[in-house]
């Protein structure tokens, strides 16, 4: 029975978008294990979709995986061309932890990825939009 499968929440990972020092045009995103125990087999499905120029638009999905994140690790995802802020940006993250398979969806909405959202982001030193 579906009430019999036990649903345990994501916690203590997050999704971070921080602009790029050499490139304007590009920021990094990034997943942060904030565990003190790694995760593993870490699949992160990235799309955007909205309207743009007038248009309504739907980027390709791309698929990261990581086999393992370290306990207090961050990994970079994939750049990400400022132009899509104007879009919904998702990335669904599922992974393995404690023999158990977690997955969660962070939608960074239109407009949402601007400095009026900043925050310092863990391990970088430096500010940026995150999602926890």
């Amino acid at each position: 029975m579906k009430k019999d499968i036990p649903q345990f929440k994501v916690q203590d990972l997050a999704i971070a978008i921080v602009p790029n020092n050499d490139d304007e045009d590009f920021w990094d995103v990034y997943i942060m294990n904030l565990r003190d125990e790694p995760i593993n087999n870490v699949l992160i499905n990235s799309k955007g979709y909205g309207e743009l120029e007038g248009e309504e638009i739907e980027t390709t999905i791309l698929r990261h995986f990581f086999e393992r994140i370290g306990p207090l690790k961050i990994e970079k995802i994939e750049p990400i061309q400022t132009k899509f802020f104007e879009i919904t940006n998702e990335y669904w993250v599922s992974f393995q932890y404690n023999d158990y398979m977690y997955d969660k969806k962070y939608v960074f909405v239109k407009g949402s990825i601007s400095q009026i959202n900043f925050t310092p982001i863990p391990f970088l030193d430096k500010k940026g939009v995150m999602i926890r």
